[in-house]
């Protein structure tokens, strides 16, 4: 999946990269980015190339936050109509639930949903970029920028029940406690924010309807979805039930509304099929886990939704001609 991104994405990547002695219009061009992404927010630029960048900055420069640096200078206004509409919500959950609609305008590798039990809230967010390179600087900022996005409509002292990250924690967790206090945690089954329930219901007394109609108005002139939207969902969902074993096109047909012929015969049209989806999110997930996690043979077959260990090991043989015992031994070597 090759998808692109507003140039708004490199947002003060400039200044965060001279801050750490890099060049970045160097850095830039390495990547295939033009110089301008960092002065015209409107450009569409490739997702990869940026995952890229980010990745390799953080890797030259030594600054293991580097996707969070770039974070905490982020405002609302940086997602133009977006931003606009979420500070004229009557409520953090409408302005919430209003990024979490929109905000694939953006970043068409961003998955987002807001999963709610009993009082907590989690605000989810996975990137889906179609192969399994490493994510954690994109990842990073993404989750950071949610967080400044909240604290920005629940105020400088709010703090999340906790901040998860998929990925392993790096040796030097400073920037990380610094940003987002001590409430963050690294190696869990999923990327994303919690938070209370009655945080999400509080009111914006400053809400401005009029303007949230404009701002609504903006956004649905903009450029619509491709040809790939059922896709898209259908993805979104897989991530959401892989691992818990109930991931079928039965169950994610019913969370579309749809009956499984409907589902069927709309991935067909788009070329692909609710199986060849799995895979392609499964070959992703597991190079990711086996590159940037200490988790287990075990743990991994479970995210990716086998039921067993040994239909795993059969799985990533048929897919990568190599047992996956002898690519995790080769990974703990390097590491």
């Amino acid at each position: 999946m090759d998808g692109f991104i507003r140039s708004a994405s490199l947002t003060n990547y400039g200044e965060v990269a001279r801050g750490v002695g890099l060049d970045p219009v160097r850095l830039l061009k390495d990547y295939g980015l033009p110089p301008d992404a960092l002065t015209d927010p409107d450009l569409m630029i490739p997702i990869d190339s940026v995952r890229q960048l980010l990745e390799a900055s953080a890797e030259r420069s030594g600054v293991a936050g580097f996707g969070l640096l770039m974070a905490q200078a982020r405002r609302l206004s940086n997602l133009g109509a977006l931003g606009l509409l979420m500070r004229e919500q009557p409520t953090v959950r409408a302005a919430v639930e209003s990024y979490v609609h929109y905000a694939r305008a953006f970043n068409e590798a961003l998955f987002l949903t807001l999963e709610e039990t009993g009082d907590v809230v989690v605000l989810r967010e996975e990137l889906i970029i179609g192969r399994g390179s490493a994510v954690r600087q994109s990842t990073e900022l993404a989750i950071g920028v949610s967080f400044g996005m909240l604290r920005a409509l629940l105020g400088p002292d709010w703090r999340p029940r906790r901040v998860c990250f998929a990925h392993g924690a790096p040796a030097d967790l400073s920037i990380h406690h610094r940003f987002f206090g001590r409430h963050v945690t690294f190696g869990q089954v999923f990327n994303g924010i919690v938070c209370a329930r009655t945080d999400l219901d509080r009111p914006n007394a400053g809400a401005d309807p009029a303007m949230a109609r404009y701002a609504t108005k903006l956004l649905e002139d903009g450029p619509s979805e491709s040809g790939e939207r059922v896709r898209n969902h259908v993805r979104q969902f897989v991530v959401m039930n892989l691992a818990s074993r109930r991931c079928t096109i039965e169950r994610v047909a019913g969370q579309l509304g749809v009956d499984r012929r409907t589902l069927h015969r709309r991935l067909a049209r788009e070329g692909t099929s609710f199986s060849a989806i799995v895979e392609e999110l499964r070959r992703e997930y597991v190079m990711r886990y086996m590159q940037e996690s200490n988790r287990s043979l075990t743990e991994i077959s479970t995210m990716l939704g086998f039921g067993a260990q040994s239909a795993f090991s059969r799985w990533y043989r048929r897919q990568f001609k190599r047992s996956a015992s002898s690519v995790r031994r080769t990974e703990t070597e390097r590491g």
